[in-house]
């Protein structure tokens, strides 16, 4: 291991945005709350369980919005038409739920502003002083916005998020292809990449790509599932890593 605390043999680092760099993960699990219970009452009245923290994890954390309803849906039995992806937010479709949540989300970080993990940034710094290329991997439309808004936009060579999987039409987590993609843009194989991660679809992305380490960051008490789900190492900030303190 280095003093990154990385092997000898990775040349690149593939970071996710929410809960790894910004700490957003607790809004978006606010705004998807929020969403999905008013979808409960609706569907299932008072004999609706409300979405909670296991449901986060396990059907939308790390996916794709869209991705993200339908696993959640599906696993109360409430099935919606797809629609499409300019649905208003009111819209009893895959999308328009998708859209009520992300307007629920922007809102909130419009009030309550995003804060990014200090941590990370010196970990950052610390693998663009090593002279490792850098990328971003999110399944967030709003990843560039939020990046700028904590000052971060530099650390990072390469960008994949939301807007760049639609456009390329690559699949997202727990599919490896956003983080291949970014591999390759970078110029970088999987074998020589590492992965940063917090959510379990970003970890079984990890594992099924192929890449050379994996790097579970624990900032909910998952550590148990964040190995079973791929990790190599598991922290609770990447200060633990190494790198300039």
């Amino acid at each position: 291991m280095n003093q990154l605390g990385l092997p000898d043999t990775i040349q690149a680092c593939l970071f996710d945005l929410d809960g790894v760099v910004t700490k957003t993960a607790v809004v978006h699990a606010a705004a998807w709350k929020e969403t999905f219970d008013a979808l409960l009452r609706d569907y299932q009245g008072a004999q609706g369980r409300p979405f909670d923290a296991a449901d986060y994890d396990e059907y939308v954390d790390g996916r794709p919005r869209a991705d993200g309803v339908r696993a959640f849906l599906d696993s109360r039995g409430i099935r919606l038409p797809e629609g499409e992806p300019g649905d208003p937010p009111d819209a009893r479709t895959v999308h328009g739920v998708g859209n009520r949540k992300n307007d629920l989300l922007l809102e909130k970080i419009r009030t309550g502003g995003v804060e990014a993990y200090e941590g990370t940034l010196r970990y950052l710094e610390a693998v663009r002083a090593e002279g490792l290329r850098t990328a971003i991997v999110s399944s967030s439309a709003n990843c560039r916005d939020v990046l700028r808004s904590v000052g971060a936009e530099h650390f990072f060579d390469v960008r994949i998020d939301g807007v760049v999987a639609a456009e390329r039409n690559l699949p997202g987590k727990p599919r490896p292809d956003t983080f291949l993609a970014a591999a390759r843009d970078l110029g970088v194989e999987a074998s020589h990449a590492a992965v940063f991660e917090d959510a379990l679809a970003g970890m079984d992305a990890g594992r099924a790509g192929g890449f050379g380490y994996v790097v579970g960051v624990d900032r909910v008490g998952q550590t148990d599932a964040l190995y079973e789900h791929g990790a190599d190492t598991v922290v609770r900030d990447l200060a633990e890593l190494g790198g300039k303190q």
